[in-house]
This record gives structure tokens, C-alpha cells and sequence, in this order.
């Protein structure tokens, strides 16, 4: 062990990994100011990796104005449903061990007649440097306690069919796949249309429990 203890944290983070003594935690955070340079850093790098942006509640178009996008933020939350927007919540992914923001979530808190066509509750992502390791099931998952405290018992998702990283995790959350067909309104692709059943999907999967920090009244 005193060879072991003298490696970088980074080592020492994949040696626990790896060999199971220990298990990564993430938990969800609502933005806030302390987190201005951290949240930019993580819009930065996905236009550095020309790489889609989703899930993070309208943050790349207030880089220069983090300020006005926490009040964005508070406004989608207290807002009133009607046919152009509906209330929602946007959270950091926080990886416990340093902190990090590893990913972000957007969950609207019910539909319109526009989102229930497409859209749907949720948008998400993993920032480029972080994928690959399967945190965005660890997203989805935190999502949809969001949801089941919210009173919302169908989740209703949907992704671009080239992009199979996103709809496998709504399928390893018990996600229904219910339709494919080509969008020439809003996606101009092949889309995938997937419910799944919130109850269902939290009871089936207590495995996620070990990969997440007690909840600190966020729900």
C-alpha cells in the first residue's frame, strides 16, 4: 500500500475503480455563482470538441452573462406552462472526488403539446474529456428521482438514431423505444422516441444507489 499511496490521485482514483475498493459517487447541484468559471469551463470544452451542446438549460448562450442565466434559471423553474415554454430545472452532474462538473441535465416539468411531439422531459449531456464511463446513466437515473418527486410516472425522451450513446442509456434505464421516423421540423434526421416508466425504472436499478451522494433537499 505505501506504493500505491504515493501514485497521483488520478491513479489512485482508477485503482479504486478498477479493483472495487471503492465507488465513484456523483450527485446532482443546483447552479449557483460559486460555479460561474467551472459551468463556463464546461461550455468551453464542448465548443473546443465541436461537439453538441444538450441539457444545459441555455448555458452556452450566457457565457458572457452567467449572472442572467441563474435568474433564467429561476424563472424556468417558477414559470407557468403554456404552449412556447414549460417549467424546468437544470442541474449540474458533480463527481464527488474532486468536485468536478462531469455533466449536465435539463428536466422539464411537464409537456406541451410541442414537447410531448418532440423534445420530451429531458435533455442531457457528458462533457467530452468524461464520457466513456458510464456516468450518463448516473445522470438519467438522478433525472428521473427528479421526475418520481415531481409526480411524473412517464418519462417521455427522444435522441437522433446516429447518436446511440444517448438512447442505449435511456435503454439501460428500462427505456421503451415506441417510435423512429424521420423529423424535417426541428431535428432533419432519423429521431427515436423512448418512454419509460419512472416507478419501474428507479425499483429495477437500485445499483445506481451506490453511485450517487445523499440527496441535500434538491428534489
Amino acid at each position: 500500500m505505501e506504493q500505491e499511496s504515493r501514485l497521483p490521485l488520478y491513479y489512485k482514483m482508477m485503482f479504486f475503480l478498477f479493483t472495487g475498493e471503492c465507488v465513484e459517487k456523483l450527485y446532482f447541484e443546483i447552479p449557483g455563482i460559486a460555479r460561474k468559471e467551472d459551468a463556463i469551463g464546461y461550455i468551453r470544452e464542448f465548443r473546443e470538441y465541436q461537439s453538441d451542446i444538450n441539457g444545459a438549460g441555455g448555458l452556452d448562450r450566457f457565457t458572457d452573462n452567467y449572472e442572467g442565466w441563474l435568474e433564467k434559471l429561476e424563472q424556468d423553474y417558477t414559470r407557468k406552462p403554456n404552449e412556447e415554454k414549460v417549467p424546468a430545472r437544470t442541474f449540474f452532474l458533480v463527481r464527488d472526488t474532486d468536485r468536478r462538473i462531469v455533466g449536465m441535465i435539463n428536466i422539464r416539468l411537464c409537456l406541451n403539446e410541442r414537447l410531448s411531439r418532440y423534445g420530451g422531459h429531458m435533455g442531457y449531456s457528458i462533457r467530452p474529456t468524461e464520457r466513456g464511463k458510464g456516468y450518463n446513466k448516473i445522470n438519467l437515473y438522478l433525472g428521473l428521482k427528479v421526475c418520481d418527486a415531481h409526480g411524473i410516472g412517464t418519462v417521455f425522451m427522444d435522441a437522433d438514431l446516429s447518436n446511440p450513446a444517448s438512447w442505449r442509456t435511456m435503454e439501460a434505464l428500462g427505456g421503451i423505444r415506441i417510435r423512429e421516423y424521420y423529423d424535417e421540423t426541428y431535428a432533419h434526421c432519423t429521431v427515436v422516441d423512448y418512454n419509460i416508466d419512472v416507478k419501474k425504472a428507479l425499483l429495477e436499478h437500485p445499483e445506481f444507489e451506490e453511485r450517487i451522494c445523499p440527496a441535500e433537499n434538491i428534489f
